[in-house]
């Protein structure tokens, strides 16, 4: 079997001219475009055996300290030198779950070993983040990612999908003590965007900053939840789990820890008149709540991937692919 299969040079020119188009130009200026080229072709065609298409991971031009590597990933990595073995035999060690392969401009290529599958999107953002590097990714579910200082870019199949880092937008949400801590809005943010909205998980988040304070209604349907955190990395996996089975709200108190799961949230009489529909029933329900509880942040997902950020009954942010007639501010 021939391992290495290099792109024609018309599937190289499509991939750039299709990433060009949805934001993220790979023109060669930069020494690690050619490698992100290469690595996503791969990932986008990868060798089939036996009806089998494998998974796969790459990281790309890392330029952090690897001693920094564990503090900043929670998490324990072993490195082992690829030596002059062919790219195309190492790729077939890399599962883009737990091991990867390390691809550099320079040379002195190496398989990255996790302690635990790190394969979600947002593993993938904390290693970017930590490493500085560019990951691509083919996951089980045949997403192809590629994630980096410019955000993630998925193809789904057809297209490549734009998702601009949290921070990049976080400013927009005017985080301020009175509205809570910012460390554990980011986080949620990260959490409804990298993990709920790239697995197609409908939900809506409330954050509130104010435990002592009095609560708008809302109908609790199911029994009180484990007392998960935001924060903690060892909590999101039950977290998501529990939030692709229930419909309704979920409601975090001030430090980020779960409260209330599959909440029915009742608007005031007052919201139902002053709050006009927004998009569909799970936003206009997070919207008019945001009404009722104005020191509240909503985080809204939607089961097709867009997140929506509300305070107060208005917009405040919004992932790139949400078009909304609100007004943004506060």
């Amino acid at each position: 079997m021939k391992l290495d299969r290099p792109p024609t040079a018309g599937q190289v020119r499509r991939l750039v001219e299709e990433l060009g188009e949805a934001g993220l130009g790979l023109d060669g200026t930069q020494p690690w475009h050619d490698l992100a080229i290469a690595e996503l072709a791969y990932a986008m065609r990868p060798a089939v055996h036996e009806r089998r298409v494998p998974t796969f991971g790459a990281i790309i031009d890392p330029l952090t300290d690897p001693t920094e590597w564990e503090h900043d990933t929670q998490l324990s990595i072993s490195r082992r030198d690829v030596g002059d073995r062919p790219v195309g035999s190492a790729r077939r060690y890399a599962d883009g779950l737990s091991s990867w392969l390390i691809r550099r401009s320079t040379g002195g290529d190496e398989w990255l070993v996790l302690d635990r599958p790190a394969g979600s999107e947002r593993d993938l953002v904390v290693l970017a983040e930590a490493m500085r590097a560019r990951i691509v990714q083919r996951h089980p579910t045949g997403a192809v990612r590629i994630v980096g200082e410019f955000g993630v870019f998925r193809w789904d199949g057809l297209s490549w999908h734009h998702e601009p880092l949290v921070a990049a937008w976080m400013d927009s949400i005017k985080a301020c003590p009175v509205h809570g801590d910012r460390d554990v809005m980011e986080t949620m943010l990260e959490f409804a965007v990298h993990d709920l909205g790239a697995r197609g998980i409908g939900a809506i988040l409330v954050y509130r900053p104010d435990d002592d304070g009095d609560w708008p209604a809302f109908e609790q349907r199911l029994p009180t939840p484990p007392p998960l955190q935001i924060t903690r990395p060892s909590d999101l996996a039950p977290l998501r789990h529990v939030l692709a089975q229930v419909d309704g709200a979920t409601i975090f108190d001030s430090s980020g820890t779960l409260l209330q799961i599959g909440v029915r949230l009742v608007p005031s009489p007052e919201a139902e008149d002053s709050i006009e529909g927004f998009r569909g029933m799970r936003h206009t329900a997070g919207r008019r709540y945001s009404f009722d509880d104005p020191l509240a942040t909503i985080v809204v997902v939607s089961e097709d991937g867009p997140v929506t950020v509300l305070r107060n009954g208005q917009l405040l942010g919004a992932s790139a692919s949400v078009a909304s007639p609100l007004d943004l501010g506060d």
